[in-house]
């Protein structure tokens, strides 16, 4: 017997949707995502219900606890998205105060801990842009939200980032972008989320065509996003080396066809062990696995059954 989640705008497929429950359906895809990711196992350096990974400031409870706290965010996003009319750039200073809002909420919530400001930005930001193509028909697939999305966010790299070199950098962002020259999620969000749009979906669809399970494929998905995410939070923990031995591991298991494999599913475990020495956790990877789940749903797909079992 096999056990299959379905999708969010499934449960609302016999009715018309009103756009609250629009707004509901859309925030579910990507709280469904951020659960599916904090409880997928292996994740190499990660949290997962096994493991603290490289992290002694926080555990699985700490992201549920996160997670619920901004689930509303995800679902107001949305209700904003449907409920604006105009060019899409013009939404964000709404969508940038709930999401500061929350972003409160988050790190009250923790003490202090940040589990997931990045997923709050970026789920935040496709919860209104999904918002706003569903006002006037389905969502037609991924391509559009990334569309809508980049249109929102247009310049903000040039007036979070490139604008900040007359001061003191004072967010990580900030400082990793005077270090580095990186952009974080504000530029893969700019750039209309291309590491989710070549890595993740289709690694995500390969699973699927695999006939994998869910915690297999979602495994395999964050493999695919490691190695090519511009991991902020692999820079801030241990610098560029860091960031290209990840890129570089998980290329390698890829090539050995990723958690697919019986080789490629060892080589990801004994990973998980290397990158808790090395002190790298890959959450940038773990945020856009996420987003990667929440737009596959909203754009069609069927996540792939949950287990396997004769009971």
């Amino acid at each position: 017997m096999k056990y299959a989640l379905r999708r969010p705008l499934d449960w609302f497929s016999d009715m018309a949707l009103s756009p609250q429950s629009s707004a509901w359906s859309i925030g579910s895809a990507f709280l469904t995502g951020a659960l599916l990711e904090i409880s997928t196992h292996p994740k190499p350096g990660l949290v997962t219900p096994l493991s603290n990974g490289a992290h002694r400031d926080m555990t699985l409870q700490t992201f549920m606890v996160s997670s619920a706290v901004i689930a509303p965010c995800l679902y107001q996003c949305a209700e904003a998205g449907l409920g604006h009319s105009g060019p899409a750039l013009g939404l964000l200073p709404q969508v940038r105060e709930v999401g500061a809002l929350y972003e409160a909420r988050l790190l009250a919530a923790t003490g202090g801990i940040n589990t997931q400001r990045g997923l709050l930005f970026s789920a935040g930001v496709l919860s209104a842009a999904a918002g706003i193509a569903a006002r006037k028909a389905p969502i037609t697939g991924a391509g559009e939200l990334f569309a809508i999305a980049a249109a929102m966010v247009s310049g903000i790299c040039d007036r979070e980032l490139r604008g900040t070199l007359d001061r003191e950098p004072v967010t990580a962002g900030e400082k990793l972008f005077r270090q580095y020259g990186v952009l974080g999620i504000r530029g893969e969000a700019e750039a209309g989320f291309p590491t989710v749009a070549t890595l993740g979906l289709p690694a995500l669809a390969e699973a699927r065509a695999a006939g994998a399970t869910l915690p297999i494929a979602l495994s395999h998905t964050l493999l695919a996003l490691m190695s090519g995410t511009e991991d902020t939070t692999v820079l801030w923990r241990g610098g560029p080396e860091a960031l290209e031995f990840v890129r570089n591991s998980a290329r390698e298991i890829m090539a050995m066809g990723g958690a697919l494999t019986g080789a490629g599913l060892a080589a990801i475990h004994a990973l998980d062990a290397r990158f808790i020495a090395r002190n790298i956790s890959p959450g940038g990877a773990a945020d856009l696995l996420a987003v990667t789940i929440g737009v596959d749903t909203l754009s069609g797909g069927s996540l792939p059954p949950i287990l396997s079992s004769n009971l």
